[in-house]
């Protein structure tokens, strides 16, 4: 039985640990000559809602079992409109855990002939417990895996987002390689995604997937394609545990000497749009987090007939030091 990982309310910040001003992320780019705007836009993102089967405490959206928000049929219907007459190289969905959605292998079918690829983003557990149905139709509809796994050790993994979710997500796994996905010349991408347990920078890319590749296959005969190693974003839930563990100064401080400049070209909000769970529409996920709107302004998917220009601005906040910092976040 999978026990999720419940979040902890923010604390009252202690009146002898006062957090100093963040440099804002806007005075960083013009000191180093640099302005993030929009390149061609094309990635879809939808966020089709934030239930999830986990509360785990590095969630930026606060994603878990007792959320209700949803994406509903009406905005399904405008989403692949507009996707409809629009020229994506790919649709990118995400939640909450996706695959929680009563309409998923619906929405799939619609929006599979709409773009060359389609990708949805899963905690493995969730798509466990939907089983071979499901999978079944992901396959069939060439349907991109990108599948959160934190860590290889089961106690740091379960730390974060609850018990028996790391054996879960090795069943998981497996049953993605029986049918194709991660294996080689299948053309069915399996890729991990991992994120630190604590307050910290992953480490090199590269590095992790070398040892991902060499334990998951020694250890249980698993293979994937890729690993992308991303840092947690101080919003939400992860926000609220830096703050219970005293750690938000010093995890902006890392944020920020971490900066690199060369990120800019390539971060994914210069080259998608993303849509809320209404229908709402934002630069990336972390903006629909913090509530920072797609320029600047609270824009419904129904009133946008096509992609924003290229050159538009990208709105922009202390948390998109994370998307910057080292190799960055694209």
């Amino acid at each position: 039985m999978l026990v999720p990982r419940m979040a902890t309310p923010e604390p009252q910040k202690r009146p002898d640990t006062p957090i100093e001003p963040i440099p804002p992320f806007a005075h960083t780019l013009a000191a180093h000559g640099l302005s993030l705007v929009r390149a061609k836009t094309t990635v879809l993102q939808l966020n089709i809602g934030f239930l999830c089967n986990q509360a785990c405490r590095h969630c930026h959206l606060e994603a878990g079992p007792a959320r209700n928000e949803m994406m509903q049929p009406e905005t399904i219907r405008q989403v692949s409109e507009f996707a409809g007459r629009t020229e994506f190289e790919m649709i990118d969905i995400t939640g909450g855990a996706p695959e929680m959605h009563p309409g998923i292998e619906e929405l799939i079918s619609r929006l599979s002939p709409l773009a060359p690829k389609i990708t949805l983003r899963s905690n493995l557990t969730a798509l466990y417990e939907k089983g071979a149905p499901l999978i079944n139709h992901l396959k069939a509809n060439r349907v991109a895996i990108v599948a959160s796994f934190p860590s290889l050790n089961r106690a740091q993994t379960e730390s974060i987002r609850g018990e028996n979710c790391f054996n879960v997500s090795i069943d998981a796994l497996r049953q993605l390689n029986s049918v194709g996905y991660g294996r080689s010349g299948s053309g069915l991408d399996l890729d991990l995604v991992v994120n630190p347990a604590g307050a910290f920078l992953p480490p090199p890319q590269e590095q992790l997937e070398k040892r991902f590749r060499k334990i998951l296959e020694q250890k249980w005969g698993i293979t994937f394609n890729r690993v992308f190693s991303f840092a947690n974003v101080p919003l939400g839930r992860f926000r609220s545990w830096l703050h219970q563990s005293d750690n938000f100064q010093k995890y902006m401080d890392k944020l920020v000497t971490a900066f690199n400049p060369c990120t800019i070209e390539g971060l994914m909000c210069r080259t998608q749009i993303s849509v809320s769970w209404d229908g709402y529409l934002f630069d990336c996920d972390f903006n629909q987090a913090s509530g920072h709107c797609l320029g600047n302004r609270k824009i419904h998917i129904s009133e946008l007939e096509h992609p924003p220009e290229p050159g538009s601005p990208i709105s922009a906040d202390t948390h998109c030091y994370t998307c910057t910092a080292g190799t960055g976040f694209t």
